[in-house]
């Protein structure tokens, strides 16, 4: 059996983020953080620099191409909102090295995309001054399940199989088979890259929203969110993944089963753009 803390300390040394988002991090952190410096950063690196302008002049954010400097993006977005597009755009590059030959890398950031686009929009729905940042936490949620593959793959995937074949709740089998689950391992690879203390909260909470302390509201966005990415993977209706979802979870967020159909449609007509923001060099179907 294996713990949470054991299985990320043997993939942390490959997947670290990059000096840039560290040195941005400490501006947002700083009393005195400045958007002048967090603009000399972000235009030190070209490549960070092009997709950043590409994605605020984009149509998910609406400026029409009017935005021409890393400057005048920064002053738009605010500190918050640039340093949690480094971390989303940064994912990528991060995990670049680590292709567990068990996981279609492909379909992994295509959920994942899909995840941060229904938990943005269900937190826009409920009126979240947190949607973008729930957009990014969403990218971050399964993230557990790659360390997982990569670390104990058989494993991995006998616990997948089991809860696809018995119906059995794959957080409850990989604590049985593996030792711990993929909302553990997110949580503490959150921790151990010291995100803000809400990644890691949220993350760790999505499977129960209620443990999520004073980010359980977040937490059950996130919740039904990574329902939506399951039904999709499993090619389930709208309608049976919301049977699935505690009612409370309904009351806490005060939505209606019946949402989770707009939400996942919303969530699918935006994927192909993000997709191709945050990950350009994949190919999705």
């Amino acid at each position: 059996m294996h713990s949470a803390l054991e299985l990320v300390s043997h993939v942390e040394a490959l997947a670290s983020l990059p000096s840039v988002y560290h040195r941005i991090r400490e501006q947002l952190d700083s009393p005195d953080g400045s958007v002048i410096e967090v603009s000399r950063l972000v235009s030190a690196d070209p490549a960070l620099t092009a997709r950043l302008l590409r994605l605020v002049n984009s149509a998910l954010y609406g400026y029409g191409g009017q935005i021409d400097t890393v400057g005048r993006a920064v002053q738009i977005l605010g500190l918050q909102q640039v340093h949690d597009l480094v971390l989303a755009m940064s994912i990528s590059s991060v995990f670049a090295g680590i292709q567990p030959e068990r996981m279609d890398m492909a379909r992994f950031w295509r959920s994942s995309v899909m995840c941060g686009l229904a938990a943005r929009s269900i937190a826009r729905g409920c009126g979240q001054p947190t949607a973008e940042r729930l957009f990014v936490i969403g990218l971050l949620a399964d993230l557990g399940h790659l360390v997982m593959y990569q670390t104990v793959p058989a494993l991995a995937l006998e616990a997948q199989h089991t809860s696809d074949t018995t119906g059995q709740a794959l957080h409850e089998v990989e604590h049985r088979v593996v030792g711990c689950d993929y909302a553990e391992l997110g949580a503490t690879l959150m921790n151990h890259w010291r995100l803000p203390s809400c990644f890691a909260e949220v993350i760790g909470a999505q499977i129960v929203p209620r443990l999520g302390g004073e980010y359980t509201f977040d937490a059950a966005i996130l919740h039904v969110a990574s329902h939506i990415v399951a039904a999709d993977r499993k090619g389930e209706t709208s309608e049976a993944a919301a049977a699935t979802i505690d009612p409370m979870v309904w009351t806490q967020l005060d939505m209606s089963p019946e949402s989770l159909g707009r939400i996942r449609e919303d969530a699918e007509l935006n994927l192909a753009a993000y997709v191709s923001l945050f990950f350009p060099k994949l190919r999705v179907n």
